[in-house]
């Protein structure tokens, strides 16, 4: 039996109950079994200022995860750029993991089937006869990095089909990143209940359900869509077995043609264009269940040859025909027309996908009719804006943001328009574009409501004037800085697409996002990166921002000294304390010698470097420099000031952690007295510090007392919180835990009980917490 989670809540922070003071790790985690976390907390950036109380947990124990919380709002992140409000130190323990969950899991959102799709029953014939041959089938086409030819749609098709035929685990990834390949393996992990994922480090869950697929008896189906960094991902590649796992497949749609996309079991099929009988089948279809079958006419067969047959193109042009009710022989000559009039534009030599003049063409058409139609004048900055972001797609909540809002009042090209944009005008031109086949409009697919494919996006950007791209991708970054959610912990699929939109604006803008400053968008990505247990990935991003704001913004710009604290946060969340500490050592002296000893950022860094010494078992350095953080702040904010108990708050773990204990309980009284004398009894962080006194009396042995304060936090935050806050189901948790303890035994499985019911109901069932509440209730029931 393991002890509660206890939750380092709030400013002041809350030391777990049943911590060893020294040699073993804490036990102990909501009552849940599979690795302990301790909650601890921050007033500073990641790395910047991270401060965090860093818990009594015992020497030795071994950092698994961190996550931590930001508070963002109107575009910018308060703090230095990126500021913490929760840390969670996760500490791992060998329990077994729950059983396999046996109900069908999906995971990842298969695009919708196009409007006239076209079987193209001669490559499923191909690739259902490499199938027999290879464990994967790679899509691919003929022309090496193009696109535009429906592979995704082809293995959308495959994966509608095996979700008909009740597939037991489907995975649809939008491959693009590698990082988006393990977010994808990570919940894939924990829902399969694969043995070693416990939630905590995404890229050890991923790995382990490599591991589950190449031993399940379990049929599945994985879908890597867009595949780009072969190099990246070859490590994700799902492994053949020896035969156990004959209902497994893999699928994967890629641009590259190069000698990485075989071998390993895997077969090439080549996708071309339509054939010319596919490509009026489709135009026959479209036009027919539009109830305009007169558009088709005696050009249609010159028209289809003229558009490349690529069904992109034909998509752009049969939206059009039908919007204004154009037939093919109409669309022909208006399409010959701008062409030669592109060819200064974009002459033949430059269009290195062989099919760029046909979508930059019908795109242009389309835009021009679009532009015409209310709302009027957004289509081309909507679509502009668009391009910028994920072909996957990005949440349509990034279009009611001012950020996105406000750009498209400045750049709608209808003359004559003085008031602002609304965010339902904004939904407009989505719909708009949609109505033309510029890109996909899904509203009830919340996080990746808007698609466009990946070469109109290209031809989009290409439209746009230089004079705009800045204002067009600030925009963007904005929006993604708006949308993103205040509480990642309830949100993971969402953060894991606005961080691969962050990614792909990254790519596109170049350097413009570090013009004047780094922009937060680049900060928060990192930060989310850490949060989430991708430390590697996170290590990368923190190493290549570190290094951009070094030779944009110079050595001692305050966001180069940022991004270096950022990857020092990242090194110490992945393990890598002594890097971890020769850069924090670096910043804080970078920081004294530009601002001063002082400075509250200096105190900040200063505050960072003790929990690095401290996660290294240096601890009586760690109390040393947090008294100094200490006597600073009440120097330089007065003793009453939220950061000043906060310190004080952190000190006292310190002194926890070192067997202190006495002296720890004497600071927690005096900030859980200083927190209701001024911020009142019911504020938060007063509840978190009654939390953390409970804690120390616990740890002394006032086992009575401790509970008495725990029953009080619990109805202050039911009351204050909500029933359902997560500070609340943790209080629950830590309560239940403590009655068992008591040897109350009835009164902590009942009210267990209701944890697990809560977590059901708000995290959902395969949520990890919920997961190892299950298991520490089996465990229980069973003593």
């Amino acid at each position: 039996m393991t002890p509660p989670r206890w939750p380092w809540r709030g400013r002041a922070g809350e030391p777990p109950i049943g911590a060893q003071q020294t040699g073993n790790p804490p036990q102990g985690i909501d009552a849940e079994g599979q690795s302990s976390r301790v909650r601890v907390s921050g007033e500073g950036a990641v790395g910047a200022g991270r401060d965090i109380s860093h818990a009594a947990v015992g020497e030795g124990s071994r950092v698994e995860h961190t996550e931590v919380s930001n508070r963002v709002a109107g575009g910018t992140v308060h703090g230095d750029l990126y500021q913490a409000e929760n840390v969670t130190i996760t500490y791992h323990h060998p329990v077994p993991a729950p059983g396999p969950v046996l109900r069908p899991v999906r995971v990842g959102t298969v695009p919708p089937l196009a409007s006239a799709f076209q079987p193209r029953p001669g490559l499923r014939e191909e690739i259902d006869r490499a199938r027999e041959r290879h464990s994967t089938v790679v899509l691919t086409q003929v022309l090496s990095g193009g696109g535009g030819v429906g592979k995704s749609q082809l293995a959308a098709a495959y994966a509608w089909q095996a979700h008909a035929g009740g597939v037991a685990v489907l995975v649809w990834v939008n491959a693009a990143e590698s990082a988006q390949i393990v977010a994808a393996y990570a919940q894939a992990a924990r829902l399969v209940g694969a043995p070693g994922a416990d939630g905590q480090d995404a890229e050890a869950d991923a790995g382990a359900f490599l591991d589950w697929l190449a031993v399940t008896e379990r049929s599945w189906l994985v879908v890597l869509d867009d595949l780009t960094d072969l190099e990246g991902a070859q490590r994700w590649w799902p492994r053949p077995s020896a035969g156990t796992n004959i209902g497994g497949r893999v699928l994967a749609t890629t641009r590259r043609r190069d000698a990485l996309v075989t071998g390993s079991g895997r077969a090439v099929v080549d996708i071309g264009t339509y054939t010319r009988a596919e490509a009026l089948e489709y135009l026959g279809e479209r036009f027919t269940a539009a109830d305009a079958p007169h558009l088709l006419d005696d050009r249609a067969e010159d028209l289809v040859e003229a558009l490349g047959r690529l069904p992109l193109a034909l998509a752009h042009a049969a939206a059009y025909m039908i919007n204004d009710d154009v037939g093919c022989s109409g669309y022909l000559g208006l399409f010959t027309d701008r062409a030669s009039h592109l060819a200064s534009l974009l002459p033949p030599g430059a269009d290195t996908d062989g099919y760029g003049r046909q979508v930059t063409t019908s795109l242009l058409l389309a835009l021009d009719a679009a532009e015409q139609r209310e709302p009027a004048g957004l289509a081309t900055p909507a679509i502009r804006l668009a391009a910028h972001l994920d072909p996957a797609g990005h949440p349509d909540t990034v279009w009611a943001t001012e950020a996105v809002t406000q750009y498209l009042t400045a750049h709608r090209t209808a003359s004559g328009a003085s008031e602002p944009v609304t965010p339902e005008q904004a939904r407009a031109a989505l719909r708009l574009l949609h109505h033309y086949a510029l890109l996909t409009h899904t509203p009830r697919d919340s996080n990746r409501a808007v698609r466009l494919h990946a070469l109109t996006a290209r031809a989009a950007r290409e439209t746009v004037p230089p004079a705009d791209i800045l204002a067009t991708v600030h925009a963007a970054a904005d929006g993604l800085v708006e949308a993103w959610p205040v509480h990642e912990h309830t949100a993971r699929d969402l953060t894991a697409v606005l961080r691969a939109n962050t990614d792909t604006l990254a790519d596109h803008a170049g350097d413009l996002l570090w013009h004047p400053d780094g922009h937060p968008v680049l900060f928060v990505t990192g930060r989310s990166l850490n949060s989430t247990g991708l430390f590697g990935t996170a290590v990368t991003h923190w190493h290549r921002l570190a290094a951009d704001a070094e030779r944009l913004l110079g050595h001692d710009h305050p966001h180069t000294l940022n991004a270096r604290a950022g990857l020092a946060a990242s090194y110490w969340q992945a393990g890598r304390t002594g890097e971890a500490i020769v850069i924090e050592e670096r910043v804080l002296a970078d920081r004294e010698r530009l601002l001063g000893a002082d400075h509250l950022e200096t105190v900040s860094a200063r505050a960072n470097l003790a929990v690095s010494y401290w996660q290294a078992g240096r601890t009586g350095e760690a109390i040393v420099i947090e008294e100094r953080v200490l006597a600073d702040r009440e120097r330089v904010l007065g003793a009453d000031h939220p950061d000043t108990l906060r310190a004080r708050a952190n000190l006292a773990a310190s002194y926890w952690q070192a067997g202190r204990t006495g002296e720890a309980i004497g600071l927690l009284e005096r900030v859980l007295a200083d927190r209701e004398r001024l911020f009142g009894v019911d504020h938060p962080d007063t509840l978190s510090a009654r939390a953390s006194l409970a804690a120390s009396y616990w740890q002394a042995g006032r086992t009575g007392v401790a509970i008495g304060l725990l029953e009080r936090v619990l109805a202050d935050r039911e009351r204050v919180l909500g029933v359902d806050h997560p500070e609340t189901l943790i209080s629950r948790a830590n309560l239940a835990f403590s009655y068992w303890q008591a040897g109350r035994t009835g009164v902590a499985i009942g009210l267990l009980e209701r944890v697990l019911a809560d977590r059901e109901r708000v995290l959902g069932d395969d949520h990890p917490d919920t997961i190892v509440a299950a298991y520490q209730l089996r465990l229980w029931r069973m003593s």
